[in-house]
């Protein structure tokens, strides 16, 4: 199970690199969220897949019979998750505001706003 979950994670951080490597920003977005999810995937099957019993151990037992459940990487992945879904709605804000002054999603064609107005200057200084 372990080793068809990680061809299936590999796959998921290669679409979401290629995605990223686009021009448009808006699969730049697309690819972002799924290096995401991949990440957590990656995390949640280094925890381990197996069946195995929540980690309370009863009053008055010295100790587990059996390993028991490790919750530290569904502590991480929902704290990934929340994080994640902050940048997204960011980047995805950024973008917005972008193709509206530029009127392109395209990341080649985004310039700043001092070499669109004329402002700034390539070679002269105060």
């Amino acid at each position: 199970m372990e080793a068809a979950l990680a061809i299936v994670i590999g796959w998921i951080f290669a679409a979401g690199i290629h995605l990223m490597l686009r021009r448009s920003a808006v699969k730049l977005i697309i690819g972002l969220a799924l290096l995401g999810h991949a990440a957590n995937l990656l995390v949640f099957t280094m925890g381990g897949l197996g069946r195995t019993r929540p980690p309370i151990v009863a009053e008055g037992v010295a100790g587990a019979a059996e390993p028991p459940a490790n919750p530290l990487p569904q502590a991480f992945i929902l704290t990934a998750i929340v994080i994640g879904f902050g940048l997204q709605a960011f980047a995805l804000a950024l973008v917005y505001r972008a193709v509206r002054e530029v009127g392109t999603d395209d990341v080649d064609a985004l310039v700043t706003s001092d070499a669109r107005t004329g402002a700034g200057s390539a070679g002269g200084g105060a």
